[in-house]
């Protein structure tokens, strides 16, 4: 029983990690149609950022390692908002470099252009930090946590309320805000947007900032817990985007939802089975794809002819 427990709460840290990133994948989606297919190397970038930020802080080499003294909760938070900014502006560049010169051009051209600035950043991040493996310390310490009998690390703890609270925010501002409205509305219709006196590129720049930094985020996140390496991001990327389909593409609350159940599925497959633990993702992702295409929470679209 203690096990399931513990489970259950991996399940659900990794889910919020999830859920941010697939969000992420909505309201790109929801506004260009398109996704970033690099979006794994933003999460890399997210986690390298962060640590470099944390090094310099403490007068150290943006290469260094860290000690455990040296990641307190104020560094850590500055650390947080210096990922935020920088990837976000790695979100615009890459919405003017791979994006924008192929909307409405017919094709799948973006496809190959967001992996290819995926490859930018990630050997990029390469050459800078090495191949090897990044120890990231948490701010709040190694030492367990009893709930329930289960034991969990503070920082597990601290990334479950962070997440939420981002997600319960980011539905806040997408449902009561202007913000969220003209999103909205950009997303039903560019051309009504407009007519409406929207500031559509304005809109479509701060998606690729907003899904850009909520990457970057859940990377230095995450990268306390399962370690910063340049090649963590395709597999946290890859059941994100599966969270998305599971929950809905164009629902940004299915899309959360999605990230909670596959984090879920993947903890509790693996206190089964380890090795089964991303054949069951996935093999659950292509069974959503026959049964119900539109996800969860997704709306069917209907073809008039």
């Amino acid at each position: 029983m203690i096990a399931i427990l513990q489970a259950i709460f991996s399940g659900l840290t990794l889910g919020g990690v999830y859920a941010l990133v697939a969000v992420g994948f909505n309201i790109t989606h929801n506004t260009t149609k398109t996704f970033n297919f690099g979006q794994g190397e933003f999460l890399v970038a997210g986690a390298f950022v962060g640590v470099s930020t944390l090094l310099l802080l403490n007068g150290k080499s943006a290469v260094d390692m860290l000690s455990p003294t040296e990641v307190t909760s104020s560094l850590y938070i500055t650390a947080m908002l210096a990922t935020l900014a920088i990837v976000g502006l790695l979100g615009i560049a890459l919405y003017y470099t791979a994006v924008r010169p192929f909307l409405g051009a017919g094709g799948l051209a973006w496809v190959m252009s967001t992996l290819g600035f995926g490859i930018i950043i990630q050997n990029t991040a390469l050459a800078v930090w090495g191949p090897s493996a990044t120890v990231v310390p948490s701010p709040l310490g190694s030492d367990v946590i009893r709930l329930g009998g289960a034991g969990v690390l503070p920082h597990e703890v601290f990334v479950l309320v962070f997440s939420i609270a981002i997600l319960l925010g980011l539905d806040v501002l997408m449902r009561r805000t202007r913000i969220g409205k003209a999103l909205r509305a950009v997303a039903q219709s560019r051309n009504a947007a407009t007519l409406m006196g929207i500031n559509v590129t304005a809109v479509v720049i701060m998606a690729f900032v907003v899904s850009s930094g909520l990457a970057g985020l859940a990377g230095l996140l995450v990268a306390p817990i399962t370690t910063a390496s340049v090649f963590m991001g395709l597999t946290l990327a890859l059941k994100a985007f599966s969270a998305a389909i599971l929950g809905g593409l164009d629902n940004p609350r299915g899309c959360m939802l999605g990230g909670f159940i596959i984090g879920l599925i993947e903890a509790m497959v693996g206190l089964w089975q380890a090795e089964l633990r991303e054949i069951s993702v996935f093999l659950l992702i292509i069974l959503v794809l026959v049964l119900r295409p539109q996800g969860l929470l997704g709306q069917r679209l209907v073809e008039k002819v």
